[in-house]
């Protein structure tokens, strides 16, 4: 099993309403990288995606805990099964702290390609959601 954990984001907007914006799988468009990501799809439930000049993913939301956590899954033809989780802690009123934990079933050969760019990819994801105006 690997374990990416990402750097922590601070959002400029209160727990409630990032948790919001964050289960509504059709939002997570706003955070993917618009130069790396093509054949986007997505309902509140999951969404798919084309990182270009790799795979074709699929996220599907599995489980959620208002406000402080989304659990999603790998599904579709991925090349190996992952979960990631969205931690979020408030700060305070207006400010949630923002990390994502990603677990996948990846052999060791694939880890040593894979686990940088993964890592840096889920970290735009954090900074994107840290630079949401909710």
């Amino acid at each position: 099993m690997t374990v990416i954990e990402t750097k922590k984001g601070i959002s400029p907007n209160a727990i409630e309403k990032l948790y919001e914006f964050l289960v509504d799988m059709n939002n997570f468009e706003a955070l993917m990288p618009k130069d790396k990501i093509e054949k986007w799809s997505s309902t509140t439930e999951q969404c798919e995606f084309t990182i270009k000049g790799m795979a074709r993913i699929g996220l599907k939301r599995i489980d959620q805990t208002s406000p402080t956590s989304i659990k999603i899954g790998s599904f579709g033809k991925v090349p190996f099964d992952f979960s990631l989780d969205i931690e979020l802690k408030p700060v305070d009123d207006n400010h949630t702290e923002t990390q994502m934990i990603f677990k996948g079933d990846i052999n060791a050969f694939m880890k040593m390609m894979v686990e940088k760019p993964l890592t840096n990819f889920f970290n735009i994801l954090v900074d994107k959601a840290a630079e949401l105006n909710l």
